[in-house]
């Protein structure tokens, strides 16, 4: 088994000659090798997909398509490639299966909240009917006091009443508050689940950044209510060359510790997304002064050297963004804001390439 390229120069060896063969064939490698691209970078896309389509469980095939996109790109022979796309294939079947099992669970969830509510609304009912018969026994008994003459016998019958009374409240008081003890903590429970389904589905799969659509939801959210803030956009410079030069699998990791550093660099209450590929957001809620200030210190601290593991060992990378920065006007929309910044990103991003 040998490689497209080797099996080329061997029949250029061979038959010299023949020139006309082997552009022809040079060509054909040429765009086998274009075909192959393109296949890994799509399953690079597959995988965020799966990501934004179940966070939960799109992070396992994100990796996992990442790992077969590289070997598919580093594939020596024909049988190589055939492994790669049936690992595809059981990968992406898996995941399937995953997916559909946990939209079950989440579903077998919501029913069991209903089924909760339900069950809690029929056992007051039965409650309150139970309590009512009881203190309707005790009604017909103080109306029968109403016809008796003797005091002593009167005295008893009253005293017999309050004592069914005074029991059939007390009993209700702690039957209400065991119930609802018990509604409060399944509530409690359900809670935390959706909690953590709402969080999980915010998130970005590879940074575990705020996704877009969670961004986007934060920023409507502060244009609604008329607030002033400011978007700032980051888009890390020539990320490309460190995909193409040294795999996807290291551009994951760069991005991976780019959020970290970009995480550690901002404050509380700045909002931090990934904003897609290379790209990333933080939404301050400032002036533009302010915000410009921020972000020139966040500038120095996430740009610089970082390591990161390929290949062929440890590799030291030169790491830097260019960032653009826009303040809301009233009556703007979250779109013309984001061009702005997008504008003012892409015009750090030529004064850096000329030194300007």
């Amino acid at each position: 088994m040998i490689s497209i390229r080797k099996y080329i120069d061997s029949v250029a060896a061979a038959d010299p000659l023949h020139e006309a063969k082997r552009s022809k064939a040079v060509s054909g490698a040429n765009l086998a090798t274009a075909a192959i691209a393109g296949y890994c970078a799509s399953l690079h896309a597959m995988g965020r997909c799966g990501s934004n389509a179940c966070p939960t469980e799109g992070r396992e095939l994100s990796e996992g398509l990442g790992k077969l996109a590289e070997e598919l790109f580093h594939a020596e022979c024909a049988e190589s490639v055939a492994a790669a796309g049936q690992s595809i294939d059981a990968q992406l079947q898996e995941w399937g299966q995953r997916t559909a099992r946990h939209y079950q669970a989440k579903a077998q969830e919501v029913k069991d909240i209903l089924l909760m509510m339900a069950g809690a609304a029929e056992s007051v009912g039965q409650r309150d009917q139970q309590y009512a018969q009881q203190i309707n026994a005790v009604t017909v008994q103080l109306e029968g006091i109403a016809n008796l003459e003797d005091l002593t016998e009167i005295r008893a019958s009253i005293e017999k009443s309050a004592a069914e009374l005074k029991t059939s409240i007390v009993r209700m008081t702690a039957e209400g508050k065991a119930a609802l003890e018990q509604l409060r903590r399944e509530v409690t429970t359900y809670q935390a689940k959706v909690e953590e389904a709402e969080q999980l589905a915010s998130r970005d799969a590879l940074t575990r950044l705020g996704n877009r659509l969670w961004v986007e939801s934060q920023m409507e959210k502060r244009i609604s209510a008329r607030v002033r803030f400011c978007a700032a956009i980051l888009d890390i410079d020539d990320f490309k060359q460190v995909n193409d030069g040294l795999g996807h699998l290291v551009g994951d990791e760069v991005l991976r510790q780019f959020s970290n550093e970009l995480r550690s660099a901002c404050r509380a209450t700045d909002l931090i997304g990934r904003w897609g590929g290379d790209e990333f957001i933080v939404v301050l809620d400032c002036g533009l002064a302010e915000a410009e200030g921020q972000m020139a210190r966040v500038s120095k601290w996430v740009c610089g050297s970082y390591t990161v593991a390929g290949s062929g060992g440890q590799a030291r990378l030169n790491v830097g963004a260019s960032i653009g920065v826009a303040e809301s006007k009233p009556g703007e929309g979250m779109k013309e804001l984001l061009e702005r910044a997008d504008r003012e990103m892409y015009r750090s991003k030529s004064a850096r390439r000329t030194g300007a």
